[in-house]
């Protein structure tokens, strides 16, 4: 029996709630046969096993190594292989085997192998690998077999109360579907990714599920299973997918030369209410533009210092996070239509969307000789870094992109988005003033650091 979802809803709904709180029983066989089976049997063979292998090195005894044990007695850490496997899931959204999953599922896989709904195993290669949105697109070679499919869905239709159906295969027990509902939509402090907008959902979401299919009522996808908040690891009741729209932007990219994700060219904070007061506007909301970028598409479209963005295309927005999904969402070179409040006026204006620029070029370098940052990849700022990393527009300088473990970037503890400040008070601006500091610095380093709105300080001693 094919109900539609508000069918289904008004009709459980008015079992317990209509006038009196009834407990009758159902008066019908078609009441007890209400049932999801017809949407999950046709979108079920979608949802298929991704299993990662990737090989990893360990050090048989850690203490050697700690880059002091080794600088102090030249020990030499011994290492051993081990093969380590990430279990998740996948969405196929083309029939020819494309296929969307979790960057987290298949990161740092030598061997990913995809299972079907129907148990047939096939090697994947992976075309697109995204850390900023934690998405990853793989390929199966189905030798023109037309595989079932998901459609991406138009995630900005969903609404809080909106039925959802999770897909996958939570601690490797099995093709497993579980339902809840939109609980919230928007979520953007969640850490899962750089582009943090997330639908949050109480369907039962676990271990395995990443990469799997959030799908609505009506059988479409409405987001890629992420994340879960949980203190112990295992569902609580909160789950975070990541929106079918942005999904749709990186399968494009996966097939059309990588994501290109636009930028508007401005940083800002949220309003606070006591914000929100001192500029005499009617509530909270909105972002207030601390920066604009010269020259970027907000200052074309004559955006400046002190705006406040209240919409992007109709949508209410409430943090950089939310502002940066919006434009993410859309092409280089597309139009959007953004409500801003200036003073006592609200008025609306059209920004053209832009690739932040990369000057100054990122040089990308890992480090070598023997210094604390050895091992840590590291590269120039610029609006296109500050973009991918989600820093401010202010960021300038050096920028770590990742540090190694068993390297002293790593044993100290520094880490990807961490801007190298200064070097025995010498101000470093680029990698080569980087090296160069590192270089001379004659035993002993005093390092600076920016972490977020932190500012960090080490000492080392050779």
């Amino acid at each position: 029996m094919r109900l539609s979802a508000w069918i289904i809803a008004a009709a459980v709904a008015s079992q317990f709630y209509a006038g009196t709180a009834s407990t009758a029983a159902p008066q019908s066989m078609p009441q007890v046969q209400l049932t999801f089976a017809p949407v999950v049997k046709r979108v079920a063979p979608a949802v298929v096993n991704v299993y990662s292998q990737s090989v990893v090195q360990t050090a048989v005894n850690p203490l050697f190594s700690d880059p002091m044990f080794q600088r102090f007695f030249g020990a030499t850490p011994e290492l051993r292989q081990r093969v380590q496997q990430s279990l998740g899931s996948g969405v196929i959204v083309r029939p020819d085997g494309i296929i969307v999953t979790n960057n987290h599922v298949v990161q740092g896989g030598q061997n990913i192998v995809v299972a079907l709904a129907d148990r047939r195993e096939f090697k994947a290669r992976i075309l697109l690998a995204d850390s900023r949105t934690d998405l990853a697109v793989i390929k199966i070679d189905t030798k023109g077999e037309r595989l079932p499919v998901i459609e991406l869905g138009d995630s900005d239709r969903l609404s809080v109360g909106d039925i959802v159906l999770a897909i996958g295969d939570p601690f490797g027990v099995g093709q497993t579907v579980t339902m809840g509902i939109v609980s919230a939509l928007a979520r953007t402090q969640i850490g899962a990714s750089d582009y943090q907008f997330f639908i949050q959902t109480d369907a039962a979401i676990n271990p395995g599920n990443s990469g799997g299919a959030l799908v609505t009522a009506d059988g479409k996808l409405a987001g890629i299973n992420t994340a879960i908040y949980s203190r112990t690891g295992e569902y609580a009741g909160i789950g975070f997918a990541t929106p079918a729209n942005l999904v749709r932007r990186v399968v494009e990219g996966a097939l059309g030369g990588g994501v290109k994700l636009p930028w508007i060219g401005a940083d800002g904070q949220p309003v606070t209410s006591q914000i929100a007061q001192a500029m005499a506007l009617s509530r909270p909301g909105g972002v207030l533009l601390k920066d604009v970028y010269p020259g970027g598409p907000a200052a074309a479209a004559g955006l400046k210092s002190g705006d406040v963005v209240l919409q992007v295309d109709g949508v209410d927005v409430d943090d950089m996070q939310g502002l940066n999904y919006r434009a993410a969402t859309h092409r280089v070179g597309d139009q959007v239509k953004v409500l801003i409040a200036r003073g006592h006026d609200t008025r609306e204006v059209s920004i053209v969307l832009a690739l932040p620029p990369e000057n100054p070029p990122r040089q990308l370098t890992t480090i070598g000789g023997h210094n604390p940052l050895t091992g840590a990849k590291v590269e120039n700022l610029s609006p296109a870094v500050a973009a991918d990393l989600q820093l401010g527009l202010e960021a300038k300088g050096v920028v770590i992109v990742s540090t190694s473990g068993g390297t002293p970037s790593g044993s100290y503890g520094f880490q990807a988005g961490d801007i190298v400040r200064s070097i025995n008070g010498k101000e470093i601006r680029s990698v080569r003033e980087l090296e160069t500091a590192l270089e001379s610095a004659n035993g002993r380093w005093d390092l600076v650091v920016n972490r977020g709105a932190q500012r960090l300080s080490l000492s080392v001693d050779e």
